[in-house]
């Protein structure tokens, strides 16, 4: 099964985040990281590269991310990491959610479910 990851500066938007995904991923892996690891806000590659391991199960994973430095340290712990992992260029928490969606899909692979995430962008609210 693809798991997700969800990067923000803030550790509790990234849970936030995730338990709003999780609620459609039935048992999809779905790890929230944020925070400069210190309690405050900012994102490390460390932290993420961690994510990464936890929520693969063999089958890759979609990261999804906030904004700017957690794009960079995800890129990073990408690079970093021997698990097949990709970034969705999508707004996060909606991508999450599509991408939680995706993930239950027997046939679901890391590009099906990021390709799923960046449908998310053309979403409209009204």
């Amino acid at each position: 099964m693809v798991g997700l990851v969800v990067v923000s500066h803030s550790a509790t938007a990234a849970e936030g985040i995730a338990e709003v995904a999780g609620e459609m991923g039935g048992d999809t892996r779905i790890e929230p990281v944020g925070g400069d690891g210190q309690g405050g806000f900012g994102t490390v590659a460390d932290g993420i590269e961690d994510a990464l391991d936890e929520a693969d199960s063999g089958d890759g994973v979609v990261v999804l991310v906030d904004l700017g430095s957690a794009v960079m340290n995800a890129e990073v712990a990408i690079e970093t990491s021997d698990v097949k992992a990709v970034i969705a260029d999508a707004p996060v928490l909606e991508g999450a959610v599509n991408a939680a969606v995706a993930a239950t899909s027997s046939k679901a692979t890391v590009e099906s479910v990021r390709e799923q995430a960046e449908a998310a962008r053309g979403v409209e609210k009204l």
